[in-house]
């Protein structure tokens, strides 16, 4: 279910809520041009970040925990955040959006951080995009970004040609990139499940389906914003996304729309699985009471027999000394011909 950090009612305007558990902030910095490249990682020095404001190459400042709101507070400072901005930063999870500003572009993306299915691990991630750098605040350590970094590292092509805007969108299209993966564990899990659910369903399946449900569901609200945020970033003059960028950004809205349609249809089917658990309960039901009427139809005869020479008075049949014999062999063939006549019909 939907759970949001938010401080209390009537708090003014930029209250920060960090729970005790929130690990503390690291923070690592990738400085680069079409020529050099500096990493350092760990940094102590928060003030020397201001010196990414001047900077002529590109930098990358990446925060991992958001534990400690002083060290928040002045990376804020440090870059003219607004305290509404730093708020959706540290208060999640935020809808996905893009706010496009006169000097700094705020970009909220929900992130798919590992697997273990039918749950999901999905974290915020917040960037802030400036004329030469980019900020990002993401709740933990570990994230799904190394992909960037190789390519940052290996030079070549336009990551380190094109500015901020080009590198936030990279951060990005490798953050619904990572959808993927997950949604492809997720059809063999849905397959599993439906082979399960019609070969041997038990009562735990109802919370598997539900669980599967779910994730599709927080899939679903991480991945529609995104894209109607993405076409207005293409409508849009931010000066940190040219139009030389617009042939990216609509790839990274095209895979944000491809994502949503995966997510609609294995919802479809996620949906479906209920019926397919019902109609399996039932027909295993059916087959059940099948055998067990065929069975008692069988016995009924036989009861009628035993019923009558059971009765307490003298029966012919009972001085004969072949009359028990003769009986159970007459009640074997009865039963030995219903069963034959239920198989034949295809009863049993």
């Amino acid at each position: 279910m939907f759970h949001k950090r938010h401080p209390a009612v009537g708090a003014r305007p930029g209250s920060l809520v960090i729970p005790r558990d929130s690990p503390k902030p690291r923070i690592s910095v990738m400085d680069f041009s079409t020529d050099a490249l500096r990493e350092q990682d760990d940094i102590d020095d928060i003030a020397g970040l201001a010196a990414c404001l001047t900077s002529e190459s590109t930098t990358w400042i990446h925060v991992q925990g958001l534990g400690d709101e002083p060290t928040l507070r002045l990376i804020g400072e440090i870059f003219s955040l607004h305290p509404l901005m730093l708020e959706d930063i540290v208060n999640i999870p935020q809808r996905p959006k893009i706010e496009i500003g006169n000097d700094l572009d705020f970009i909220v993306v929900r992130m798919v951080n590992g697997t273990k299915l039918p749950e999901l691990d999905i974290e915020q991630i917040s960037l802030i995009v400036g004329a030469s750098f980019v900020l990002s605040f993401q709740e933990r350590h570990g994230d799904v970004l190394d992909p960037v970094r190789a390519r940052i590292r290996r030079g070549g092509g336009p990551i380190r040609k094109l500015g901020s805007g080009y590198l936030a969108y990279a951060i990005v299209d490798n953050v619904i990139d990572a959808f993927y993966p997950v949604l492809e564990d997720l059809s063999e899990y849905i397959e599993q499940l439906e082979e399960h659910l019609i070969t041997a369903p038990t009562s735990t399946d109802i919370g598997a389906i539900n669980a599967c449900k779910r994730s599709l569901l927080t899939l679903r609200r991480a991945a529609w914003p995104l894209r109607d945020a993405l076409s207005g970033v293409l409508r849009s003059a931010s000066p940190r996304f040219p139009n030389s960028l617009d042939v990216y950004l609509r790839d990274c809205y095209d895979h944000a729309v491809q994502v949503i349609d995966i997510v609609e249809t294995y919802r479809e089917i996620a949906g479906g699985l209920i019926d397919v658990y019902l109609s399996s309960v039932s027909n295993r039901m059916n087959e059940v009471m099948k055998v067990l009427t065929v069975t008692t139809t069988i016995f009924i005869p036989l009861s009628f027999i035993v019923g009558i020479y059971g009765m307490n008075f003298d029966i012919p049949e009972v001085h004969y000394p072949w009359g028990y014999p003769v009986v159970m062999s007459v009640m074997f063939l009865i039963a030995l011909g219903m069963f034959a006549y239920f198989r034949r019909r295809g009863w049993l």
